[in-house]
């Protein structure tokens, strides 16, 4: 069986009762790492408050495993939130190098398709913030999006996305397979 290396998840919005599942999901994968994309603790004005919201139980499952933790900043996330967090929350992008791949993440509120970081083409851009998931090429580079794991949109599922061996694949909370996208350097 092939090990997961990165386990990507986004817009957890304080949910105890999905951030859980997620977790029990980024167990049964066996990742190594679990990347968050932002939107970690707060629901935000726009959004209702999603089931099981409990802020302080999110923090304290995050940090129970916070040296497997990498992290950008959500719209949502701030100052008060890394006060509880016990892993740095508040970069705006985290870079990722793979023999050749190149994986700009970022929560998607500054940096998405419509407002494209310097990428070349063939690199990565992988961000939450829709909550709606999508594997699909935009101006010369595949754009990722896991979804949200608490508050999925335009019928879309409670979902992530694993990285194995240059193959990403996004799946539902029960670990069900959707949709897969092989990574093929361009350059």
């Amino acid at each position: 069986m092939k090990r997961v290396n990165i386990f990507v998840a986004s817009d957890i919005h304080g949910s105890a009762y999905w951030c859980e599942k997620m977790l029990r999901a980024f167990e049964r994968e066996g990742a190594e790492r679990l990347l968050l994309l932002g939107d970690i603790l707060y629901h935000g004005p726009r959004n209702d408050l999603p089931e099981g919201y409990a802020p302080k139980e999110v923090a304290e499952m995050l940090n129970g495993i916070r040296e497997k933790i990498l992290c950008v900043r959500g719209n949502c996330d701030t100052e008060v939130d890394q006060m509880v967090l016990k892993f740095p929350i508040m970069a705006d992008c985290c870079l990722l190098f793979d023999g050749g791949m190149t994986v700009f993440a970022t929560h998607g509120h500054i940096y998405n398709t419509e407002n494209m970081p310097p990428l070349c083409r063939g690199d990565i851009l992988l961000h939450g913030h829709t909550h709606v998931p999508a594997m699909e090429k935009a101006g010369g580079v595949l754009y990722l999006n896991p979804g949200s794991v608490s508050i999925p949109k335009d019928g879309s599922r409670n979902g992530y996305m694993t990285l194995c061996d240059r193959t990403f694949t996004w799946k539902d909370m029960e670990g069900n397979a959707v949709r897969t996208c092989e990574y093929k350097s361009e350059k």
